[in-house]
Parts: C-alpha cells; structure tokens; sequence
C-alpha cells in the first residue's frame, strides 16, 4: 500500500516545490505530459497530484487548463493575518519548550543567513528553513500542520519582500530579537517579535506591489 502511494506523494511534492521555488508562477499552465516529462513520473500520479493541489486551492481552472492560482489583496492580507497569529504562537510555545540545542541552532541560522544577504532568492530559501525550525520548536504537532497550510499557500507569492533594499539586513535583526527572546524563556516577547516581523514584511510586500503597479501604468 505504501508503494502504491509513493509515486503520487513524490509527484504531489516535487509540483509544490517547484511552485514555491518560482519555477511555476501564478498564472502558469501546468501540462500533464510535461510535468510528467520533467520530473521522470507517469501521467497517472502526475494527474492525481494536480486534483490534489486543485482540491487545495494552488491550482485553479482557465477553461479546461490548471494554471497556478494567484492570491488578490484581500485573500494576501487575509493570509497574513493568521501567519503571524499562528507564527506567533509558535514563538511563544517555543519559548517554552526549545532544547538548548534547539536555540543554538537557531542562532546559527541567523549567523548563516547574513551572509546571503545581497541574494533574496538563497535568502528567502534560508527565511523559511528558520520559520520552519521555530514551528518545530514549539514542539506542538497540530500547529506545525496549520503552519505548514499557511506557509503551502504563501508558495502563491511570486516574489518575496527580502527583494525590497534593505530589508535582509531588518529582517535578519528581527530573527536575532526573535531567537534572543525563545533563548531567555520570554514566551511574551518572542510573540510580540515574531508577529511584528510579520506585520513588517507584509507593509514591504504591499510596497512592492504598489510599486510595480505605478510602473504599469
């Protein structure tokens, strides 16, 4: 039985990775027959992935092509709202329960990450390897599986706001404020850090998409 569904399992992962790595952008068509060429899997598993990311709302009909759904301004803020409810959370929780192991593993995150600041792209990859391992520590399965819904639909983001100047270097001050906070047990403070990181870099999305729309015109 577990082979059975092993083919579906890696062509349902290896489509979410390459929509969250911007290889499938919103708005993309995705094609059976070569997504199936491009990732060495039959059509059979290839299909069964593409309902399952339709069912999830990743991917939404044009006519009779599945193409990469794109989230508007209300369903942007709307996200944003409960990551950095849940986000927080998980700070808060980690605070509580982190290993010391754990602590010094985020804080050789956020030494590592510093010097990926002039690549946004190698950034934002290591930006979600550090959410990802507070989520962990807060040592609760049942809101690491909320936050891994939330972070699956921010793969619908075709840019991240770590392209904005400046804002490696804030952001990667606003992880140290978060990991110190986790580190001295204050479950208060690193709720408050993280859902301000949060709040942060959705006002430099939505500066960046306010931009982009002046250049349009």
């Amino acid at each position: 039985m577990n082979d059975q569904r092993q083919p579906l399992l890696d062509a349902y992962s290896l489509i979410l990775a390459a929509i969250d790595d911007g290889v499938y952008k919103p708005g993309d068509r995705l094609v059976e027959s070569e997504l199936a060429e491009r990732f060495g899997v039959s059509r059979t598993p290839i299909r069964e992935a593409l309902q399952r990311l339709e069912t999830q709302s990743l991917l939404t009909r044009d006519g009779r092509s599945l193409i990469v759904a794109s989230l508007d301004h209300n369903q942007l803020a709307e996200l944003y709202v409960v990551r950095a409810q849940l986000e927080g959370l998980a700070a808060r929780l980690a605070a509580k329960h982190a290993s010391v192991e754990e602590v010094r593993v985020l804080r050789d995150m956020v030494a590592d990450d510093r010097r990926l600041m002039n690549d946004p792209k190698a950034l934002s990859r290591a930006n979600k390897r550090f959410h990802k391992q507070i989520h962990l520590a807060s040592h609760n399965r049942f809101l690491v599986q909320q936050l891994d819904l939330v972070h699956r639909s921010m793969a619908l983001l075709a840019t991240t706001s770590l392209e904005a100047e400046g804002r490696g270097r804030t952001a990667l001050d606003e992880h140290d404020a978060i990991v110190e906070a986790i580190a001295r047990g204050d479950g208060e403070a690193a709720d408050r850090a993280l859902r301000e990181h949060i709040s942060r870099a959705f006002e430099t999305r939505l500066k960046l998409e306010s931009g982009d729309r002046r250049r349009q015109r």
